[in-house]
């Protein structure tokens, strides 16, 4: 039944139409638990609550179903307002965004030059900036762009995903950059050509990445809500003397609260990916798809009197 759920909300997330409705009628049915608010205004606040919790953040401004180059480069601004949001207001905050929404599919041209504004950005306020990643058809060239954009920039990181059979490999690719990547299970669904399809095997290939980037040296967030990967981290530090400013855990706004609370009370330096905007749907859809328990909290506010 599980699965069946998380098929079903992934196969909705990627619904156009639902999409436009959604944004249509704004941020209801629970959404509001895990998106902060549809404008950076409504986001800085939650941010600054965050910070004065003792949270650093990570801020994403969303956007999917990118079909124009208006749009990109409407997006690429958006991101671009944001980072100066962060550093108007003194926010401990980096910024996440998505490939696709700066155009992936439209042009290469398109994506760099998008890049390049919101890098340029980056640089002057000092806001540091993550790729994320999106699905295994657009990993290879997501991972170009990273590659020559890292050239040009220190201050970018980006995304492996534990599920895919290719990332052991990225890992030991990627290295000779020293990058700061985030790595995370994977939340996108693949055909098992590409990505393992047992849990099993996703979460020992999971801890097998999170060791071998932090003994190569390299910054290291684990993006995880699962203890058992936390627990995994804290070995690696204890067992291979890592100092904490070499790796962080992250979490999503909304989830495990408790917990990212727990992680800030022992030292440990913990980020809240944050996002926000009108083109919140497929981003919660995902969500619904990856714990049940977020399911039954959406349907309670649903039908609660």
């Amino acid at each position: 039944m599980e699965q069946l759920l998380r098929n079903f909300f992934l196969f909705l997330s990627k619904n156009k139409f639902f999409t436009k409705l959604a944004k249509k009628y704004g941020l209801r049915f629970g959404a509001a638990r895990f998106v902060a608010g549809e404008t950076i205004a409504d986001a800085t606040k939650i941010i600054q609550k965050l910070n004065d919790q003792g949270l650093v953040v990570t801020i994403d401004h969303l956007g999917e179903f990118i079909e124009s180059e208006d749009e990109a480069k409407q997006a690429a601004d958006e991101c671009v307002e944001a980072i100066e949001a962060i550093s108007k207001h003194g926010l401990d905050s980096q910024l996440s965004l998505k490939m696709t929404s700066m155009g992936l599919d439209i042009s290469d041209e398109l994506v760099m030059e998008n890049m390049r504004k919101i890098l340029d950005a980056g640089k002057k306020h000092q806001v540091f900036v993550t790729i994320d990643m999106e699905d295994f058809e657009r990993s290879q060239k997501t991972l170009d762009i990273f590659k020559k954009l890292k050239e040009e920039y220190d201050g970018i990181g980006t995304v492996l995903q534990a599920y895919l059979y290719r990332t052991v490999d990225d890992i030991e690719d990627l290295n000779k950059y020293s990058p700061n990547l985030r790595l995370v299970k994977g939340a996108y669904k693949e055909s098992p050509k590409v990505a393992f399809p047992d849990k099993k095997d996703t979460d020992d290939n999971y801890k097998k990445i999170i060791k071998m980037h932090m003994l190569n040296g390299n910054y290291t967030a684990v993006a995880t809500h699962d203890d058992a990967m936390i627990e995994f981290t804290k070995m690696v530090e204890k067992e291979h003397k890592i100092p904490r400013d070499q790796f962080e855990f992250q979490m999503l706004y909304g989830i495990r609260t408790d917990r990212q609370d727990e992680l800030v009370k022992e030292g440990y330096k913990m980020r809240v990916y944050v996002p926000y905007g009108d083109d919140w749907y497929g981003y919660f859809m995902r969500r619904l798809a990856e714990r049940p328990a977020n399911v039954a909290f959406v349907l309670k506010g649903i039908f609660k009197k």
